[in-house]
């Protein structure tokens, strides 16, 4: 079989092994491999996907990979990038977000066979687990020097860090050693922030099988953009993996406008495409950057991983009717993916130049009368330059949108 190695290092995504040599070795042979994913949030964003997609790509070179829901963990809360203690939250969220992260993992990968994939919730062996055997059985393979080494704990110190969250990797190193001994898992992944749990997970397996275990980890970049900021993050937040949170157009909208330089690094992080055809649209592109090969191949990909290619359609379609100002074709379901964040009240009959004011195209009567005489304000798809004209319900999209384009680019929604 194909080592997955050296496509997840053209790739750019891992960051860190134990011991890449090691590592590689045992990727030679079918391995069982685990990711956690915690239940911190009713759903996961575009940062999770990374991890998600790691575990599609080893589960397609014929890896068995097991996804884990920190169903226990979640309920202690992990330190790493906090700077200070989380709430912790009630068992019926921790639940519902739970099953939640489940359907999503659903989704993405294939647990149809146990051979192939496996879904499992640490809640199922930390909840009934006593004190004493947490203390016996795994607390004395762990020295408070080795601890406080770690980078996750070390960054939390001065700001101050509980007994639970300073728990939390003897937890997750448990996971990897229930796994491991239940399932075989012998490699875990991670983001690059849970080096220091992973290593922990990987020292107790040895210290209770002998350092001749072949076991090892593995981490992923943190994603930033070309401007060092982290990535994932739209002006209206984290863009989640649930449509009801971020809609296709959304998530469609954010890779499109992404640089050249991160166009092409993403399109190796988040589309399955292969090697020769991420040369070829890099190629391509800076051949002619003016018409965003690259960013329109990966807003396309992406939405089709995460949604569906009928939404990646649709968010294509929608893109270039407000780009053509042809917009009445759209739904209204479509309208409010798009434009349901400007939303602003109108009154009926209230002049245009008004409207502008209004949904704050214009700042003035003046600026709003020199925008529609200079041919520059189409409402509902239609150019308007009558200084007299009355916007009626009549007028409106779906008896209450009103969409005003002014420009080429900037869109405004009054609603009756």
């Amino acid at each position: 079989m194909e080592n997955i190695i050296d496509d997840l290092n053209y790739r750019g995504l891992i960051e860190q092994y134990s011991n890449e040599e090691e590592v590689r070795e045992l990727l030679s042979t079918p391995q069982t491999v685990y990711c956690g994913f915690d239940p911190s949030a009713s759903s996961m964003h575009l940062g999770n996907f990374v991890m998600i997609s790691l575990l599609m790509r080893f589960q397609k070179a014929g890896h068995r990979i097991v996804a884990l829901v920190g169903g226990g963990t979640g309920m202690i809360g992990d330190p790493s990038g906090k700077s200070k203690e989380r709430n912790l939250q009630d068992e019926e969220t921790l639940y519902k977000n739970t099953m939640s992260i489940k359907h999503q993992l659903e989704k993405f990968i294939d647990f149809s066979d146990p051979e192939k994939g496996l879904l499992v919730n640490n809640y199922d062996w930390l909840h009934s687990m006593g004190t004493i055997d947490f203390l016996r059985d795994y607390g004395k393979f762990f020295s408070i020097n080795y601890m406080l080494s770690k980078e996750i704990v070390k960054s939390r110190l001065e700001a101050g860090i509980s007994f639970t969250e300073f728990s939390y990797q003897i937890l997750q190193s448990i996971d990897f050693y229930k796994l491991h001994k239940q399932y075989g898992v012998n490699l875990q992944l991670g983001g690059n922030d849970q080096w220091g749990n992973l290593t922990s997970g990987l020292e107790l397996i040895r210290k209770l099988e002998g350092d001749e275990a072949k076991v090892g980890v593995l981490t992923a970049h943190l994603i930033t953009r070309a401007d060092g900021k982290k990535f994932g993050k739209s002006e209206k937040g984290a863009l989640f993996l649930d449509p009801k949170l971020t809609s296709a157009y959304t998530l469609y909208q954010y890779m499109v406008n992404t640089t050249d330089e991160d166009a092409v690094k993403y399109i190796k992080v988040f589309t399955f495409l292969s090697h020769d055809e991420i040369e070829d649209i890099a190629r391509e592109h800076f051949a002619n950057p003016g018409a965003r090969i690259a960013q329109k191949k990966l807003a396309y990909e992406v939405v089709k991983e995460i949604h569906s290619e009928e939404k990646a359609k649709e968010a294509v379609m929608m893109s270039e009717a407000l780009f053509s100002g042809n917009v009445k074709g759209l739904s209204e379901e479509e309208i409010e993916d798009t434009l349901g964040s400007l939303k602003k009240p109108l009154t009926e009959g209230m002049l245009l130049e008004d409207v502008l004011i209004s949904l704050g195209a214009a700042t003035s009567k003046r600026e709003a009368r020199t925008f529609i005489t200079g041919n520059s304000v189409m409402v509902n798809g239609e150019k308007i330059t009558d200084l007299t004209k009355k916007i009626e319900k009549a007028d409106a999209m779906y008896g209450k949108y009103i969409i005003v384009r002014r420009g080429k680019k900037n869109y405004y929604l009054g609603e009756f």
